[in-house]
């Protein structure tokens, strides 16, 4: 495994912090034997951040810069970063300076101890720490993950991201998609600050975004990879319950005399729910093993470019 650790640090609108964040870094850099590289992206800011960061880069070596237009979001940051970065240990550390670079050998410790992923577990208070409490509970009981906090720092071994595919804000749950692909995953505490700087982007409508994207992983990683199975089980309860219509209403029509039509009718609608349900688990099953042979063809792909690599 490549050793050396790269920190990506998106930033949207942050200028008051780069600077700082910098020079914490260097002193961090100075106090280790690890080597580290602090790859910065702008994200469409409207202020001087992108000034900032490349005023930094100037001043130490181990700083890149990259810069997106305009404003794409995080997770699209996080996938330029990436992209620049050449570490073998990837880092996501946000920009407005609430979590210290000097808690950074902490945080990546794991990895070299045989972690895949180390997560960090926020430490003092917080103003959402009401939602992100409950957001965390949700997520552990959806998830069957004993992990405190999914939307904290994190380190990782940079392949993980050939098994995992992130889809706008999905970067919360790198965590979950490593675990589910069998990856080991740590915990560390690491101390959270008051913002000195800068306005907060978290805002309301993050709360529901957040949980029909937990919901979306969840079914990702359950419902999409046998979907027949379930819109099978479906649709043969439908089935069941016109065959169960069916057998009372020929009692009522030749025991009772008492037919009527309502029944035809619901054996009818019955039957066509359950038709319905098989041929979009079908359809499902064709999509999920798109998306399995998609995958595939992503991971060699980036085996291919590691082994290309060092000819180049």
């Amino acid at each position: 495994m490549n050793n050396l650790i790269s920190v990506i640090v998106p930033g949207y609108n942050e200028e008051g912090n780069i600077e700082e964040f910098a020079r914490l870094f260097a002193d961090m850099v100075e106090k280790t034997d690890r080597d580290y590289e602090l790859v910065f992206v702008d994200d469409g800011s409207t202020d001087r951040t992108y000034e900032k960061m490349l005023k930094a880069a100037e001043n130490h070596s181990f700083i890149k810069c990259v810069r997106h237009p305009y404003n794409l979001g995080l997770t699209e940051a996080l996938q330029t970063g990436f992209a620049a970065a050449t570490g073998g240990i990837y880092v996501f550390y946000p920009a407005d300076l609430q979590y210290r670079p000097e808690d950074i050998p902490t945080l990546v410790q794991p990895i070299f101890e045989g972690a895949d992923v180390s997560t960090g577990w926020k430490q003092g208070a917080y103003k959402k720490r009401f939602v992100s409490s409950i957001y965390n509970y949700l997520s552990r009981r959806i998830f069957s993950l004993k992990v405190h906090d999914l939307n904290s720092v994190k380190a990782f071994k940079a392949d993980i991201l050939k098994d995992i595919f992130l889809r706008k804000d999905w970067h919360r749950y790198i965590v979950v998609m490593a675990a589910d692909k069998g990856r080991r995953i740590a915990e560390v505490k690491v101390p959270l600050y008051e913002r000195q700087w800068g306005e907060s982007k978290f805002s309301f409508w993050r709360i529901p975004v957040g949980i029909l994207d937990m919901l979306a992983v969840k079914a990702q990683l359950t419902f999409l990879k046998k979907p027949l199975l379930y819109f099978g089980f479906a649709g043969s309860m439908f089935f069941a319950l016109a065959l169960l219509v069916g057998l009372y209403a020929f009692y009522l029509r030749f025991v009772l005399e008492q037919g009527q039509r309502v029944y035809l009718y619901l054996i009818l609608l019955l039957t066509g729910v359950g038709m319905g349900l098989f041929i979009l688990g079908f359809l499902a099953e064709a999509l999920a093993s798109l998306k399995e042979e998609t995958a595939d063809i992503r991971k060699k792909l980036g085996c291919l470019i590691e082994i290309k690599k060092p000819e180049q």
